[in-house]
């Protein structure tokens, strides 16, 4: 059996997904996207498929030169007819908040009101028509890096001033509406296959931008939950979780997002603007880290789910993704 490849850079949040494939005896590599390389002339590898986890935080870990090289191995591998699960598409949609936006506004879903900015002497201006708080949110982010909130124009100004604003590793920024989430939670919903798989609440303490779902430390009842995913990095942030059932009308809302992006494996996340009362979809996820001690929370493994997906897609070629996953 050719093995699955699993492309990555982070040593620990994958850690569960390797040992349901070796409780399985399914055969599989690791390939570092920090550290990699390609010949344009080579045919398709000797894989049964490759699963695409690259991070677009991966900067915050001197990953930085795998990032936008992805995009070129991703697109090269589907040339040559291998499977890419998580492919070109939907690492271009994980690598831009913009285009996330984009794509939202084009399926009439609403999202926090936002400009986009290549410069800082552009930020003021930005904000006309924009209630304040706002946040200016790094295009490529991850893990809630790159975010700042600013209650005030005089406020923004001042960062301005003193150069203290920094736009990310594409010198793209987004400045949008900071969204009080009613309930004080936001929900993520996981697909699988382009299909609902569950969904959590978050809630928040408010003081962080982070909300990885394997970084979570409690359910909502105080019960500390065991984070096998994260366990080097993750710290106990307060933030607390519980398991959540959408409406049937955002899931049909979030299932069409994560195809339009042809996102196997996704998160998406939303919440309600305590303001009006509007459903705002905020966060498109291609890097999908499921929630700490999920049996717990959500009553199963999703990684037996996912393990049983790629299990499915070996001999699905690439761009038949829709019509066999979908």
């Amino acid at each position: 059996m050719q093995p699955f490849a699993i492309y990555h850079e982070h040593p620990d949040w994958f850690k569960p997904l390797f040992a349901e494939l070796d409780k399985r005896g399914i055969p599989h590599v690791s390939l570092n996207p920090a550290q990699h390389r390609f010949a344009i002339e080579e045919g398709r590898p000797d894989f049964a498929l490759l699963f695409n986890r690259m991070s677009p935080s991966a900067y915050l870990r001197d990953g930085v030169q795998g990032m936008f090289y992805t995009l070129n191995y991703l697109k090269h591998l589907e040339t040559t007819g291998l499977r890419v699960i998580n492919g070109y598409k939907a690492f271009t949609y994980e690598t831009s908040k913009a285009l996330q936006l984009v794509l939202l506004q084009s399926l009439g879903l609403k999202y926090p009101k936002a400009r986009v900015v290549n410069h800082t002497s552009q930020l003021a201006e930005a904000t006309q028509g924009l209630r304040f708080p706002i946040v200016v949110k790094a295009n490529i982010g991850g893990s809630g890096a790159g975010i700042t909130r600013f209650d005030s124009l005089d406020e923004l100004k001042a960062a301005v001033a003193d150069g203290s604003i920094l736009f990310g590793v594409d010198m793209t920024a987004l400045v949008q509406e900071f969204v009080p989430a009613r309930g004080g939670y936001i929900t993520r919903v996981e697909t699988l296959g382009g299909q609902y798989l569950y969904a959590i609440r978050v809630y928040t303490t408010g003081d962080t931008f982070n909300l990885c779902p394997a970084d979570i430390c409690q359910t909502s009842s105080g019960k500390e939950l065991v984070r096998n995913a994260c366990a080097l990095d993750a710290p106990k942030n307060g933030l607390k979780v519980e398991a959540y059932q959408p409406p049937a009308h955002i899931i049909e809302a979030i299932e069409t997002i994560v195809q339009k992006c042809n996102i196997d494996v996704g998160g998406i996340e939303y919440m309600v603007d305590d303001r009006d009362g509007e459903v705002l979809y905020y966060d498109v996820n291609a890097l999908s880290n499921f929630v700490a001690d999920a049996v717990n929370v959500i009553g199963f493994n999703p990684h037996e789910k996912l393990v049983d997906f790629l299990e499915q897609q070996v001999h699905v070629a690439p761009f038949e993704m829709v019509a066999h996953s979908f």
